[in-house]
């Protein structure tokens, strides 16, 4: 790709001879992909045409060699709040019961204003290098932690829109919200510096029908979306999943509604499972699994190796109808060690673990179309008309993508290709406890 960012820094400019998935040629290779030049003109893609089949005169052009182009990436499940203390805060035990008490010390220690927004703006360095558009965040939202994080987030909101969407969902235990004034400061905050989005962790508890209701009621008034993490469990007695799709079918809920992990459906025997995504189907709910974060965490017992991979049933529920995606989950805290907010990170490791090929093809719009859907933004695409967001890779095949990491990929962005890289972990080394 040697002059690339000579070319692309024109205002029209041309890939020739990409692979593009489901592209409008003549002829699809055996994995679904179209050989096609791809014309840039001012920030937007103007013209999709076979390759060689159209004169596009004296253009520059990128020969890309039948080489994957993707469009960009949406990540609907991150934490970007939490990311990137496991140097000061690892997990002892590694697993699920480990990480919620050591981010629970570290929050009440260091989660001021200052640190979050440094560990949040590296977060965001990273995702935009590796190709991402849109970026849905949980923000812990217990005790002051609400009135300290949104802000902070509603500020990395503005200085990076037209790169970046971002979108922030609250986080906090399903029982917490019978705390006295904590639901009134919870819509405080959705309301002044948030994304028109509610959302708990869900687990059974006595009242969680009546916590449901109060979440779907004010979700219901303020025309809000819902956002769930639940049944993060390998106990197949979990069993909130059933509860929300019910109680968005009684309800008659309008709005969109996520859920992510779902573990503990892959559990249960294949009658309750098949009865729970037949109700997940019916209330319209979307599904995110968090492939690398759940198999690090579930079935994690010392000295002896895991039984299972710790996902959901994901096949099951895209076969009922459901849409199904994947994301980053957390990166560099106690709830997972590893992970950069890379997306085709994501999808390669979801291939191995959840078995996301044959057809590769199929679960494409896992990464993409599928969760823009869920969170309401405009999909990437590689389609006239829309703006020039999109990754240029060496790979001219899947195994030849998932077999290695791509650090050599190139992202385009509003018709030009990005000069930046994940950024140094030393620029967070003046934070507390992370110089190293």
């Amino acid at each position: 790709m040697t002059g690339l960012f000579r070319i692309a820094k024109a205002r029209r400019w041309l890939v020739a001879d990409a692979r593009v998935l489901g592209a409008d040629a003549p002829r699809l290779d055996a994995q679904g992909f179209g050989r096609v030049d791809i014309l840039v003109d001012d920030g937007r893609i103007a013209a999709v045409a076979p390759t060689g089949a159209a004169d596009f005169g004296e253009t520059p052009r990128l020969p890309l060699g039948g080489r994957i182009a993707l469009p960009a990436f949406v990540d609907a499940h991150t934490h970007l709040d939490k990311g990137h203390i496991w140097t000061r805060a690892p997990n002892p035990s590694g697993d699920f019961a480990g990480a919620l008490q050591t981010v629970l010390a570290d929050r009440k220690a260091r989660w001021g204003a200052e640190d979050v927004a440094a560990r949040l703006e590296f977060s965001l360095k990273c995702a935009y290098a590796y190709g991402s558009r849109a970026i849905r965040t949980h923000l812990d939202s217990q005790g002051p932690q609400s009135e300290i994080s949104f802000p902070v987030f509603a500020a990395a909101r503005e200085r990076w829109r037209g790169r970046i969407e971002l979108q922030a969902s609250p986080l906090f235990g399903v029982d917490v919200m019978f705390e006295p004034g904590h639901m009134e400061t919870i819509e405080r905050m959705v309301e002044t510096h948030g994304s028109g989005i509610l959302g708990a962790v869900t687990y059974v508890i006595p009242r969680l029908q009546e916590a449901l209701d109060a979440l779907f009621a004010l979700a219901a008034r303020k025309q809000w979306d819902l956002d769930f993490h639940v049944d993060e469990s390998a106990d197949p007695a979990a069993r909130t999943l059933g509860v929300i799709a019910e109680t968005a079918i009684a309800r008659n809920f309008g709005g969109k509604i996520l859920v992510g992990h779902c573990c503990s459906l892959a559990r249960q025997d294949d009658g309750e499972r098949a009865e729970v995504v037949e109700k997940v189907a019916r209330a319209g709910i979307s599904v995110v699994s968090l492939p690398m974060c759940n198999m690090f965490l579930q079935d994690r017992h010392a000295g002896r190796t895991p039984r299972w991979r710790g996902v959901t049933a994901l096949h099951e529920l895209r076969a009922a109808n459901v849409e199904t995606m994947i994301a980053s989950d957390n990166t560099r805290d106690p709830f997972y060690a590893y992970g950069d907010l890379d997306m085709l990170e994501v999808w390669r490791e979801g291939v191995r673990i959840l078995h996301l090929d044959y057809p590769y093809g199929r679960w494409a719009d896992a990464v993409g179309t599928a969760p823009a859907r869920a969170l309401r933004v405009d999909p990437p695409r590689i389609a006239v008309g829309e703006p020039a967001d999109f990754i240029l890779t060496a790979a001219r095949e899947f195994t030849e993508l998932f077999s290695r990491p791509q650090i050599d990929r190139v992202v385009v962005r509003n018709g030009a290709a990005l000069d930046a890289a994940a950024p140094p972990y030393s620029e967070l080394d003046a934070l507390e406890g992370l110089a190293r």
